[in-house]
């Protein structure tokens, strides 16, 4: 996956560098990914990066013209053109991508970051200062996990690279595997690891003179001081604020493709797209037959917008090669997705076929309408080893007081912390763009009135002013503009009575309900509400064609019994779902989850330290 990783050390030069590019060596996996490595021995740097060819990481290492100032950059940020020209006028000279960064530097010094605006990390070398630079964008999503010892500062975007070179750190943090199975994610900047931390948000650590001054360039805090709006004009300043960063993420050579659904979130996209800037594509995945609402809609905002569209199924192939579909979503995302996320990695495959930049509507719902899936995750009290049911407890505590202001919980700890994981997944086919995480909407949304914070009425009417012909297409979920009448409660009853069943279809009925799924299922397969909604069946698919891989993995995750799972409990898990006597899909999620992280990430990597 793309990102950087480097040592801050005295120890040999030779031994840092050689660790260095068994680091970077780790992050790349792809034949499109490239990567270099860059060291400054003098100031006690040694670093690695990986990016995706000719994206806005691409070309590295940047440097300013006297050659005082390196930047190694992971992710994308935007600057606006009039300060580009500016620095051009000033005698600055870069191309498309990350270098302007490094002339910014030179321009505003450590007030740099702060102005940045977008998702990434770097490291910058100044030796004119004799400093170095560990920064990352304030949310955080482009994660930097680190260790340290007492020679040596190591940090990387993956965590299998620090794992690769520190064998020491081979273990998992009990309190890591506790959030994991409470909450789905690991809090704070904890990780699954012992001894293996991640870099808070806004962080901009500067290293010098044998030391570290560990400090944040953002605080939360600023946007929460913000005054709420009355709604009228915040209802105007959500029009002008969207309609002017929207073109940023159309913008650029790159081909970019829209990853299309059937909800709002897309559709104020399309509704604020720029005109002219035809380089664009559509999609939308897909399940192997059939047409779901997010399929039939999506076509129709295409067309409406004089788009090519395109569905991405899930093919015979994907099921036939499960087991390894799950064990590299694993890998590539250090457990931060598992066994119910394997298909994200098979469809943006596909994706980048179409074009190398996805740009999506994946947090709208949480930054503008505070709609959040952020919750224990209630597993069966019998399915924990005694005394781990107390850790997992405590990680359930500890959700429940990280949640304070509603907007700082939705930007900074659900979209970074839960919903990592499908952006670290399909980063490592394309490169991921979102309006809903930039810095203007996101301090715009701090201040929402009361009334409007739960509302779709904003977006919903954003979309009627700046394109009658989306307005007009009716949602996945019923929503048609701001009009009411017998025929829109109408369509809206079906689309939310329809998505409950369909949800219940693919998921299973809760345990204690879980004798009458057969019922259900049978119900929703006649009346044709089976995935009308959904097509990612992965309950389901346990319970059949897949089930000789649940009953394999299960039996592997013996290994962990007494530690963290009941023996008893696994014994009869894939049975029981199998079955149907039990539901018991989370369950199974989190125990094959941890048992391929054990197996491929503490137990599998090599121990030696030469490059494979």
């Amino acid at each position: 996956m793309p990102g950087i990783a480097g040592i801050i050390s005295r120890k040999p030069a030779a031994e840092c560098e050689r660790e260095v590019k068994i680091m970077t060596a780790m992050m790349r996996r792809e034949k499109f990914h490239v990567s270099g490595t860059f060291a400054a021995p003098e100031l006690g740097v040694f670093a690695g990066w990986v990016a995706h060819e000719h994206s806005f990481a691409d070309g590295q290492v940047f440097q300013n013209e006297t050659k005082d100032l390196a930047l190694l950059f992971s992710g994308e940020c935007f600057v606006a053109d009039e300060i580009k020209a500016s620095l051009r006028r000033g005698g600055h000279t870069f191309g498309g991508g990350a270098d302007c960064l490094v002339h910014l530097y030179e321009e505003q010094g450590e007030r740099l970051f702060a102005e940045l605006n977008g998702l990434f990390s770097g490291l910058l070398i100044d030796w004119r200062q004799k400093k170095i630079f560990l920064f990352n964008d304030r949310y955080p999503m482009e994660r930097i996990y680190w260790h340290e010892t007492p020679d040596a500062f190591y940090f990387a975007s993956e965590a299998k690279a620090l794992l690769r070179i520190l064998p020491q750190l081979r273990e998992l943090d009990p309190d890591g595997v506790a959030d994991l199975v409470a909450v789905n994610c690991v809090l704070g900047v904890r990780t699954l690891f012992r001894g293996i931390a991640r870099l808070p948000g806004g962080a901009c650590w500067t290293f010098a003179g044998g030391g570290c001054r560990r400090a944040n360039y953002f605080s939360p805090s600023a946007w929460e001081a913000l005054p709420k709006l009355p709604p009228e004009i915040y209802e105007a300043k959500l029009r002008e604020t969207f309609l002017s960063i929207a073109p940023r993420y159309f913008g650029g050579e790159a081909k970019v493709g829209v990853a299309l659904t059937g909800g709002l979130d897309t559709r104020m996209i399309m509704a604020a797209r720029p005109p002219g800037n035809h380089n664009q594509v559509c999609y939308t995945f897909t399940g192997p037959r059939g047409r779901t609402l997010d399929d039939r809609v999506a076509v129709r905002v295409a067309a409406a917008c004089g788009l090519e569209h395109h569905l991405l199924r899930l093919n015979p192939d994907f099921y036939a090669t499960f087991a390894a579909q799950v064990d590299q979503t694993v890998y590539v995302t250090d457990g931060t997705f598992g066994l119910y996320g394997a298909h994200e990695i098979y469809f943006h495959r596909q994706a980048r076929l179409l074009a190398p930049l996805r740009l999506t509507g994946n947090y709208g719902s949480e930054i503008l309408r505070a709609i959040t899936t952020f919750k224990p995750l209630g597993l069966a009290p019998e399915i924990y080893a005694a005394g781990f049911s107390g850790s997992v407890g405590a990680a359930v505590e500890r959700w429940a007081a990280a949640r304070g202001h509603p907007d700082t919980f939705a930007a900074f700890k659900e979209v970074p912390w839960n919903i990592f994981g499908s952006v670290a997944a399909g980063r490592s086919q394309v490169s991921f763009r979102t309006p809903y995480l930039d810095n203007e909407l996101v301090a715009l949304s701090y201040q929402c009135p009361a009334s409007l914070k739960k509302s779709s009425l904003p977006t919903i009417r954003f979309v009627k002013s700046c394109s009658p012909a989306l307005d007009r297409i009716p949602t996945d979920r019923g929503f048609v503009s701001d009009r009411s009448g017998l025929d829109i409660a109408c369509r809206r009853i079906f689309a939310e009575v329809t998505f409950k069943f369909d949800y219940h279809y693919n998921a299973g009925l809760p345990r204690r309900l879980a004798v009458f799924n057969p019922v259900l299922r049978l119900f929703a397969a006649r009346t044709g509400i089976a995935g009308l909604h959904k097509f990612l069946q992965y309950s389901l698919w346990l319970q059949r064609d897949l089930a000789p891989y649940l009953r394999e993995r299960a039996a592997a995750a013996g290994a962990q019994a007494g530690r963290f799972w009941s023996v008893d409990f696994l014994k009869q898990m894939a049975e029981n779902h199998i079955s149907g006597r039990k539901n018991y899909s989370a369950e199974i999620h989190s125990v094959l989850t941890l048992e391929a992280v054990d197996r491929l990430l503490i137990r599998g990597l090599p121990r030696g330290l030469d490059l494979d």
